[in-house]
């Protein structure tokens, strides 16, 4: 299927333009005009509803503005993931809460967008409209109008939800996900379009939509509720507007187990909150972001669906998660991603989705991408590569869940034993390294991930959590330690390379300062090596020859601080993690790439390993350098 273009980019706001909310299934992102660009129903995975980031003339999107001129300023409700925008136009000010909501025990069975709207002072007229979109070009939406059934009189007088009041709700129907709007005095217009069965305009005739003026302490909202493949839950507005105040009362409640009081505080908790977006409530699977095919460069071409779970990126996510005291997260995610080791076996796999199955194959979709830049695609194909890297992180995950007073069960117990065993033959095969690569390689920060999880299998061997093959492991371990220092550095280039045999360097090999590999000397040159070859005024790219392909990786620049600090360069590692922490958006996101001349985001976001790259940097350095 070839993708449908378009010339007109005026459109698609900048990257770095947005903010994300979330309920632990899915997430939506806003722009700072109050424009919802994204949002997949009922999960990240799910049908892409609105998705006018992708595809601004038929992706869909939700419109909540005032009417003419105003300036925009946001912020999170401290501690939480709900976003306040203020809107300040000549006639008055308004401020719009924006959550997915959640109900008493957690997320709701369904998806809940709450968008609150207070007058502050003065009168605004305020605009509002709810466009499906194509599903990616698979779908045609179309609406239609249904009795919304009676109210519940003992529902309504606890406050809870009813239904419509017999009146008759506005019912938008893409390729199975049905969407209900309601509101509270929110001026819904009477439709002009067809009858029952409509199918969107480009004018907007059909759609819901409306007009409403606010007045100093008045108080509106619009409530956009979907499901999937089930029936439809239509909100009663004023009890979805109280479930926006207790779901601010819960990420409050979660920040505040958050245990962190150390250095960057304020952005080690924000890129918390980001990540715990990311984590899939049902599975504990961590998205490694909340979209597909955001282009990683301005020709475009590398555009991945990142709406899967990464082992490398879980367990990154596992150490946080363990540093900061927050118990059950950490054991969803290593239960997750162990249930999903063993129906696999020995042989790791790169990802996985997020129920722990084998992603599908890509489909390329008929839409146009962000400013044309396509394809748009939903899928991965790195999924079936070897990657050595992963059995480190993986027998790593184990380690920290251990050192954090836990226990393992003895069918994980006998399933790490297999993956060291695997490993001592594995680390001598070629693979496509971290970053994915077609050309088989003997990667050096493969190798050293390799180091990394015999090192860790005997750790937990010699603290009687794991049993097998010791000797070998310890063999093998200091095997692999000795052929990489032999065969992999090369004194040209006073570094760590990224194969042996070559002059290529990889910012990967950075992360196995934190790991242990090596905190001497030779890294320490190595990191001098990469900011001179690879280095910019903000993060690092990735390897060598890649500046041509696309922008510097922003978790590459917080491995770097992280690598400074590891080698006791700490007035360094401060300095430079202070430049990349100064890199987020104006609510503290990350996306995965930055422009190092204009600062503007590129690739998929928010971008899950950029934030535990900033979180697990932090940390390092506090333990490191003090």
């Amino acid at each position: 299927m070839q993708p449908r273009t378009t010339s007109d980019s005026d459109d698609y706001a900048p990257l770095r333009d947005y903010a994300v909310i979330g309920d632990g299934r899915t997430a939506a992102l806003v722009r700072s005009d109050g424009r919802i660009d994204w949002l997949a129903v009922p999960a990240l995975d799910g049908v892409p509803v609105f998705a006018s980031l992708l595809d601004e003339e038929e992706g869909g999107r939700i419109e909540l503005r005032p009417v003419g001129g105003f300036r925009a300023a946001r912020r999170y409700v401290r501690g939480t993931n709900v976003l306040e925008t203020t809107f300040t136009t000549e006639t008055g000010r308004v401020r719009v809460t924006d959550a997915l909501v959640t109900g008493v025990a957690g997320p709701l069975p369904w998806t809940e967008l709450s968008r609150r709207v207070e007058g502050l002072s003065g009168s605004v007229e305020m605009r509002w409209c709810v466009r499906p979109g194509t599903a990616l070009g698979t779908a045609s939406p179309w609406v239609e109008d249904l009795p919304s059934g009676a109210r519940d009189p003992e529902a309504e007088e606890g406050g809870g939800d009813g239904g419509g009041g017999g009146a008759v709700c506005t019912v938008l129907h893409v390729d199975g996900a049905s969407i209900a709007v309601s509101g509270a005095g929110h001026g819904p217009e009477e439709s002009t379009g067809p009858e029952p069965g409509r199918q969107p305009g480009e004018d907007g005739d059909g759609m819901p939509r409306g007009t409403f003026a606010t007045s100093e302490g008045s108080a509106h909202a619009l409530i956009i509720t979907g499901t999937l493949d089930e029936p439809l839950h239509v909100a009663d507005p004023e009890a979805a507007v109280h479930r926006v105040d207790r779901t601010i009362e819960e990420w409050r409640q979660w920040s505040r187990t958050f245990a962190y009081d150390g250095p960057w505080a304020e952005s080690v908790h924000r890129s918390a909150l980001a990540l715990k977006l990311l984590i899939h409530s049902q599975t504990g699977a961590i998205a490694a972001a909340v979209t597909t095919s955001l282009p990683e460069s301005r020709g475009g071409g590398k555009n991945w669906d990142y709406r899967f779970a990464w082992v490398r990126d879980l367990a990154y996510t596992t150490r946080a998660l363990v540093r900061f005291g927050l118990r059950e997260e950490t054991h969803s995610a290593l239960s997750w991603i162990l249930h999903a080791v063993k129906s696999d076996g020995a042989h790791l796999r790169v990802f996985f989705d997020l129920h722990g199955e084998d992603p599908v194959a890509p489909v390329e979709h008929s839409a146009p991408g962000w400013r044309g830049m396509g394809p748009v695609v939903s899928g991965n194909p790195a999924g079936s590569q070897l990657q050595l890297g992963v059995y480190g992180d993986l027998i790593d995950i184990a380690r920290q869940h251990v050192a954090g007073g836990n226990v393992l069960d003895v069918p994980t117990r006998r399933l790490l034993a297999q993956v060291a065993d695997v490993t001592c033959d594995l680390w001598r095969h070629p693979d496509s390294g971290m970053w994915e690569l077609p050309d088989l390689r003997r990667h050096t920060s493969s190798m050293m991930g390799c180091w990394q999880a015999l090192n860790a299998a005997v750790h937990l061997a010699d603290v009687g959590a794991l049993s097998g093959s010791v000797e070998r492991w310890r063999t093998e371990r200091d095997r692999i330690h000795a052929w990489v220092w032999e065969n992999c550095w090369s004194e040209t280039k006073q570094a760590w390379t990224m194969h042996p045999g070559g002059d290529e360097l990889d910012t990967s090999v950075l992360l196995h300062a934190p790991s242990g590999f090596d905190r001497g000397e030779r890294m320490s040159k190595t990191i001098d090596a990469v900011l001179a070859e690879l280095g910019t005024a903000g993060p690092p790219y990735r390897y060598s020859g890649v500046e041509s392909e696309e922008f510097p990786f922003v978790a590459c620049g917080f491995w770097v601080a992280s690598a400074l600090g590891c080698v006791g360069r700490s007035d360094e590692a401060h300095a430079f993690m202070e430049r990349m922490i100064a890199l987020a958006n104006d609510v503290g996101l990350y996306s995965e790439m930055i422009d190092p001349d204009t600062g503007d985001f590129w690739g998929n976001l928010p971008q899950g390993l950029s934030h535990l790259a900033l979180i697990n940097a932090a940390i390092t350095i506090e333990e490191t350098t003090g």
